[in-house]
């Protein structure tokens, strides 16, 4: 590879991590290419980018950038998962993605960056068990719609109430006549 393929590499990688919720890096030792092939697959439907990239390439990619702190972690075999627009999403088709590898310990993730902060492979794996958007939206508008069903209850007691005292009035007037 020549400077100039180099420098594009660097620059469309640059491009790609720009503003992407999350990122993850992984030592992907001993998973075999049927297995890393099956994996990208899975991601690629849910619009994540997996990617082995050469640390020095990376390195120049997220120097002054908020990534920066992953160069820490750029030593050996590492892959990049790069999610869509729903880093939880993401972290969670990860998860259930590498659960068998990662049992293994053939594909470990390393660290990773969330929401403005890198973190480490536990707290990524953790990040997958927070709801997602639709999750929050659903969450929100249950809370929504609880206070108007709480009202109308309050609302609706008094002619409850009422009925079920004229319903027990006319059954005593009907057992004593």
């Amino acid at each position: 590879m020549n400077r100039t393929e180099k420098t594009a590499l660097v620059e469309g990688l640059i491009d790609r991590l720009d503003g992407v919720p999350l990122v993850a890096i992984a030592d992907y030792r001993g998973v075999n290419v049927a297995e890393i092939s099956a994996f990208r697959d899975t991601l690629r439907q849910h619009g994540i980018q997996y990617e082995v990239i050469k640390n020095n390439l990376a390195l120049r990619a997220i120097k002054g950038t908020e990534l920066e702190g992953l160069g820490a972690h750029l030593t050996g075999m590492t892959g990049w998962v790069i999610s869509g627009e729903d880093g939880i999403g993401a972290a969670k088709v990860l998860k259930e993605a590498t659960e068998g590898l990662h049992k293994d310990g053939r594909f470990v993730i390393k660290a990773g960056f969330f929401d403005g902060e890198i973190i480490d492979g536990e707290t990524v794996a953790k990040v997958a068990d927070l709801p997602t958007k639709e999750e929050l939206y659903s969450m929100l508008l249950s809370l929504m719609l609880k206070g108007p069903q709480l009202v109308l209850g309050v609302v609706q007691a008094p002619a409850r109430d009422l009925l079920s005292l004229l319903t027990n009035y006319e059954a005593k007037l009907a057992d004593g006549e």
